[in-house]
């Protein structure tokens, strides 16, 4: 019995199958509720608001990790039945551990932890104002466009991590450099290589702040090569996550594209296909348009198929 109250509540929390809808107002009001406490916490933080509504920001404090505690606990009970846990060869008790290491549930806890610990540790209320603010990350779940930054984030780890390694040894070169050339001149500025990295910081990401700048003509030949090199230096990373992106988002149609395929096997797409293609182009974050466009030129495709190209009888 168990069983089949957890295979519903899984699919409801996932709006799969037949309680798409009901899923879909889960997350709706999940979302609104999400934005309502990101909205309180920025009003919290002003003294006047906080004195005057202190109740009611308390009051909705502690539904919303009422709130959010459920739907955690509920989340870690039935990630079982999800379908990426659901066919591993391991217990129950595994999968659940491989669910909490996740970086979803990571995000869900946080959303909860720091109100559950202030009953057991005081917490300076800034502090704990910003580390509530962390719920807003809980909308990743809810966005295909955040899923999808998350994704090109995982696939291009490796080629971030080279990008940020060679941006760190420039950053060091750099930082020497102006210490050599400036620290003499201006040794309240550039007295030592850790004073002269946030020249070289504020340089190399293209800010400029200009509150710490050289003087000297060697100085400021030096900051002008550095100033060109960094254009390309944080060109690498972004560039690598647009690529990263678009690719995921043309995964998402070539998938999208499979599913319309395999539909028109019989030559028409009828109700129930049609239903689940619905689901899926809300899954994959795709317009209607987007949608619409490929089941005709998915549908024209097929069409060419089935006749000859040389003397158009049908094959």
């Amino acid at each position: 019995m168990l069983t089949i109250y957890r295979g519903k509540i899984a699919a409801i929390l996932e709006g799969s199958g037949k309680y798409y809808h009901v899923g879909r107002y889960l997350d709706l009001f999940l979302i609104a509720l999400i934005m309502t406490n990101v909205v309180a916490i920025v009003l919290e933080s002003v003294p006047n608001l906080a004195k005057q509504y202190h109740d009611y920001f308390l009051q909705l404090e502690l539904i919303s990790v009422a709130i959010f505690a459920i739907e955690y606990l509920l989340r870690l009970w039935c990630c079982v039945d999800k379908i990426e846990y659901k066919h591993l060869s391991c217990s129950n008790i595994k999968k659940r551990l491989k669910y909490f290491c996740s970086a979803l549930a990571i995000i869900d806890l946080i959303a909860i932890l720091p109100t559950l610990l202030m009953v057991f540790i005081t917490f300076d209320l800034r502090f704990l104002r910003v580390v509530r603010l962390l719920r807003i990350f809980k909308l990743t779940r809810y966005s295909r466009a955040m899923q999808l930054l998350l994704a090109a984030f995982k696939e291009e780890s490796s080629s971030l991590l080279a990008a940020f390694f060679i941006m760190s040894v420039v950053l060091i070169m750099a930082s020497c450099g102006i210490y050599l050339l400036e620290h003499d001149i201006q040794p309240d500025k550039f007295g030592s290589i850790p004073q002269a990295m946030w020249w070289a910081m504020a340089t190399l990401t293209t800010v400029g702040y200009g509150d710490v700048v050289p003087v000297t003509a060697a100085g400021r030949f030096f900051g002008g090569v550095i100033t060109l090199l960094s254009m390309g230096m944080v060109a690498i990373p972004t560039g690598l996550l647009a690529s990263s992106f678009a690719d995921q988002q043309r995964k998402s149609r070539d998938a999208f594209n499979e599913a319309i395929l395999h539909s028109l096997n019989d030559g028409k797409i009828d109700p129930s296909e049609q239903e689940h293609l619905e689901m899926l182009r809300i899954e994959l974050g795709l317009s209607h348009a987007e949608a619409n466009q490929a089941i005709k030129m998915m549908s024209s495709q097929r069409v060419h198929a089935l006749y000859c190209k040389h003397c158009g009888n049908k094959l």
